[in-house]
């Protein structure tokens, strides 16, 4: 299945929903909920593949990473979290490893790790992952 379309008013929703959160406000859920789902669909398709499945309840889900598929049943690799936590960590506002030792990141599988692939936007501007991740990383 191709990576669904990018919506063309997405990257506004996620500056929108990272001004809320970089005011120190509650993001409202009509924003939060389409945000995330954009950097879901955002990571989607910069990171195609079937190997691991990232859950945002009640977001969306996508499958992306390279790898061996699986075609029934739980994936092996599954990465579930909320949508504050993922929009967190895919605009660079919270590490990898820090939402998974907190619990916040939900991972299991092998393969279960995106820290190689977020942030997918960091502040004030949209990554063009792989280029820019090496910059943001130091």
């Amino acid at each position: 299945m191709p990576p669904r379309r990018l919506d063309p008013a997405g990257d506004a929703l996620v500056a929108e929903a990272v001004g809320y959160l970089d005011r120190g406000e509650e993001v409202p859920r009509s924003v939060l909920r389409p945000a995330a789902r954009h950097l879901l669909f955002t990571l989607e398709a910069r990171v195609p593949g079937r190997s691991v499945e990232m859950r945002v309840p009640p977001v969306a889900a996508v499958q992306c990473v390279e790898g061996p598929r699986h075609t029934r049943g739980t994936p092996p690799n599954v990465i579930e979290t909320d949508p504050l936590t993922w929009l967190r960590l895919a605009t660079g506002r919270l590490a990898w490893a820090s939402a998974v030792e907190s619990g916040a990141v939900s991972a299991s599988g092998a393969r279960a790790d995106l820290s190689d692939y977020v942030p997918l936007v960091l502040p004030g501007r949209i990554v063009r992952w792989p280029q820019q991740i090496d910059w943001w990383r130091g």
